[in-house]
């Protein structure tokens, strides 16, 4: 069987495999962005130097507040005033345009040690306070990163909830030559898609992404040698250990919280089910043991894994404590969700769902505290949903004119934008955990 039959095999068992009977249960859609932002300027940073700056740092902050559905940034040719330092911050000018926050800045170059630093403020309008100075620095090459640490330190200010900008985001793209002849790549790049570098490419196909807690390894699934198999990446070395290489199915690999476990599917028994390997003795251990098929797993804890099964009928979620056994159905609205994944907190967990009478599929968080459910996207054949470590964002895989794209939505609705790349074919996200 060639491997281009093995992987429509492979995701067409996954996506084939789950079920449950929907029960009533709050559920909202989410079909536009609101206006409901927060109303906030990030006015161009200054800077003296002889050539221009290589990046907009203050055009990168606003978008990343932006992204978050948390903030609205004014518009800066519309701004009365370009204040560059705390004290040239002065309240009438936006008050009259209902501004609520100001971030201004000024970014300087020690030639010397060739370092820039940003001396970045934010001000309180209504209060007429400034509630925050400090200072960044960083080389040519970590510009972004400074901007984004910018963004971060300006939202975890504002909202109690520690900012995701400055985060990484793996995906795969597939480049088709011709009918036999498709190349895949797996790209790491900043969490808005600048700065891609490839880590590894094959002609055959690279499936399930996903980061380690440590932010240094990489667990995938690759079809390199005409069959699944799972591997471990790290990524400063380039370095590759092969997991697992079972007949049938080897798939969905995912991290335990402390990054000591592997949980991933394989059908060696002759039925797709949840197993955990220990990664340090490579000692493993079915973990569940039912005649439906289960099959996507992530964790809730490091005692505790959600997956996808259709032990119910039709492909629904459930929780499992691996230690016990003890079994939960979460999810009861709509005749198809799967392929959950959980914000950092484990507070807002976000999946493929598909409503009652409906044949698209789109992207849903649901609150795990309140049990709502919001549908947060409009496209269709929407797939691999990943989500932000702060529970703010999400980023997933769907079909615009006829190619694969990835689209960033902010978990609230009210923000949302296509994740610009070189590549015309991009699938299976995955957002990495918080970085050094």
């Amino acid at each position: 069987m060639t491997s281009k039959k093995l992987g429509g095999l492979f995701v067409a068992l996954v996506m084939f495999c789950f079920a449950a009977l929907a029960q009533a249960q709050n559920v909202i859609e989410i079909t536009r962005g609101t206006d409901r932002a927060t109303p906030i300027a990030v006015v161009p940073f200054g800077w003296s130097g002889s050539a221009p700056l290589p990046e907009d740092l203050a055009q990168i902050t606003g978008q990343d507040l932006y992204n978050s559905g948390m903030f609205a940034p004014f518009d800066r040719q519309n701004m009365l005033s370009y204040p560059t330092r705390a004290e040239e911050i002065f309240p009438r000018d936006w008050k009259v345009l209902g501004v609520d926050y100001v971030v201004a800045g000024r970014v300087t170059h020690d030639a010397a040690a060739d370092r820039y630093e940003i001396a970045y403020h934010l001000y309180g309008v209504a209060r007429e306070e400034l509630l925050m100075s400090k200072t960044v620095s960083g080389s040519r090459s970590q510009l972004r990163d400074l901007a984004h640490h910018v963004s971060d330190q300006v939202f975890e200010e504002l909202t109690g909830t520690r900012g995701a900008f400055n985060t990484k985001l793996l995906y795969v793209s597939a480049e088709r030559f011709s009918v036999d002849n498709t190349r895949y790549t797996l790209q790491r790049s900043d969490y808005d898609g600048a700065r891609a570098v490839t880590l590894l490419q094959s002609r055959e196909p690279i499936l399930s992404p996903s980061y380690a807690p440590d932010g240094q390894r990489i667990a995938y699934v690759s079809f390199e040698s005409r069959r699944p198999e799972i591997y471990i990446h790290y990524v400063q070395t380039g370095r590759r250990e092969r997991i697992t290489s079972f007949q049938g199915l080897n798939g969905a690999p995912a991290w335990s919280p402390d990054g000591k476990r592997l949980a991933f599917v394989l059908s060696r028994d002759g039925n797709p089910e949840i197993y955990v390997m220990n990664l340090e003795t490579k000692e493993m251990r079915r973990v569940t043991n039912h005649f439906a098929i289960d099959t996507e797993p992530t964790w809730m804890d490091n005692d505790t894994i959600v997956f996808t099964s259709d032990r119910g009928g039709r492909p629904q979620i459930y929780k499992q404590n691996i230690n016990s056994g003890g079994t939960e159905r979460l999810t009861f609205v709509g005749n198809y969700n799967a392929n959950a994944k959980l914000s950092f907190d484990g507070q807002t967990m976000v999946m493929v769902h598909r409503q009652d009478g409906y044949q698209n599929f789109r992207i849903a968080a649901q609150d795990l505290k309140r049990g709502n459910l919001k549908v947060l996207t409009e496209t269709s054949s929407d797939e691999s949903p990943t989500v932000a470590p702060n529970g703010t964002m999400l980023i997933y895989a769907t079909r615009q004119q006829g190619r694969g794209v990835l689209m960033l939505v902010s978990t609230n609705g009210r923000a949302r934008s296509e994740i610009p790349t070189q590549f015309n074919d991009l699938r299976v996200p995955s957002w990495s955990p918080y970085l050094p």
